[in-house]
C-alpha cells in the first residue's frame, strides 16, 4: 500500500472518532469531522511538497 492510502485511512479514521467524540448532533459532528479530514489531508500534502525540497 502507497504512503498516501495509508495517510488518507489515517485521516478517515481519525476523523470519525473526533466527529463522534468532539460535537453534539448528527450534523455538526458529521462536519466536524468532514473538517477534520480535510485539515490532515491538506496538511500532509503541503508537508509532504515541502519536504520534497530538502536534499537528501
Amino acid at each position: 500500500m502507497s504512503h498516501l492510502l495509508f495517510m488518507v485511512v489515517f485521516a478517515a479514521l481519525v476523523a470519525i472518532s473526533f466527529g463522534v467524540v468532539g460535537r453534539q448532533g448528527r450534523r455538526e459532528s458529521l462536519l466536524y469531522g468532514l473538517k477534520i479530514f480535510a485539515e490532515f489531508v491538506l496538511i500532509g500534502l503541503l508537508l509532504a511538497w515541502l519536504l520534497y525540497w530538502l536534499p537528501r
